[in-house]
């Protein structure tokens, strides 16, 4: 038998760790209730999950009398949204009755701080600044929160990372690497993103704590790619290409949605280690991430 929990509210619920979270959070017994922008999902419930869902408006952000009863006295809330969009939700957590928040950033607040692309600098200089202003607003209205910071979340067919290189493999059946692309990375799935953020719920040490969280496998960026061209059933063809023509590949390939957020930064960090040892979050939140795989089922079409 379950053991229910409590009411959690999620906000960015659609996102591709709230796919994960919220059947999780149900088997776990916890009452959740997902907060979305699209009418959509209103509309049609994700299939055989007792979720229920509420659509976010702009007056329910601004207008705490906006917020039904059923929404009030929701005690625990898991924030999947950008941190840096979710200072324009404290008013209504706090309507709520909030006094717990998980909140996911990214180790990117790291790792592209010093990034030769303005742009990427700028957002991990958000990334600090939000959770700062998280921890800061928490203290001063008396509540909790944990901030958990993945490494590069994949869920193959969903993310941005993972199948945005299958998407330049499909297209051109190579891959452009910058020297001999070895820095290492940890990819985390976004299932055991999900479920660092429910243990994070009811986590008595990991109160006021920030997470660093990481993959269960260690990969060069080159095997990593490689491993992508395996489930794709194909075979790895790597062309090295200079700085300066990649930054030219860039440009072009921006024309293509699957590649806007690409930039020549992207081909700096092939070499640099972007690895975080997640020890602590193992300890505090039974965290124990799978390694780095799929198969081809994970990209069809190939």
């Amino acid at each position: 038998m379950i053991t229910y929990k409590g009411r959690v509210g999620v906000l960015g619920a659609t996102s591709i760790i709230g796919a994960y979270l919220l059947p999780l959070l149900v088997k776990e017994g916890w009452d959740a209730v997902a907060f979305s922008r699209q009418a959509r999902y209103i509309k049609q419930p994700l299939e055989n999950q007792p979720i229920t869902w509420q659509l976010l408006t702009k007056s329910k952000l601004s207008d705490s009398s906006d917020v039904n009863q059923k929404e009030k006295q929701i005690n625990f809330w898991i924030s999947l949204a950008p941190i840096e969009v979710l200072p324009e939700y404290f008013p209504m957590l706090l309507t709520c009755g909030a006094k717990h928040i998980v909140a996911v950033s990214s180790t990117s607040r790291f790792t592209k701080s010093a990034s030769s692309d303005p742009a990427e600098k700028k957002l991990a200089e958000n990334l600090a600044e939000n959770e700062e202003r998280l921890e800061s607003w928490a203290k001063k209205e008396k509540l909790t929160f944990t901030i958990l910071r993945p490494t590069l979340i994949y869920d193959p067919g969903r993310d941005k990372n993972i199948s945005v290189i299958a998407a330049f493999i499909r297209r051109f059946a190579f891959f452009c690497a910058f020297g001999d692309a070895r820095g290492l990375r940890q990819p985390i799935h976004a299932q055991d993103v999900a479920a660092a953020c429910v243990a994070a719920l009811s986590a008595q040490a990991a109160v006021n704590k920030c997470y660093n969280i990481s993959g269960g496998e260690i990969v060069t960026y080159k095997e990593m790619v490689s491993r992508i061209f395996a489930a794709m059933g194909r075979k790895p063809r790597f062309v090295k290409i200079p700085l300066l023509l990649f930054r030219a590949a860039v440009f072009i390939l921006r024309i293509f949605p699957p590649f806007r957020h690409w930039s020549a930064a992207m081909a700096e960090r092939m070499n640099q280690d972007m690895v975080f040892d997640h020890a602590q979050a193992s300890r505090d939140l039974s965290f124990s991430p799978c390694d780095f795989q799929f198969n081809k089922e994970d990209f069809p079409g190939n």
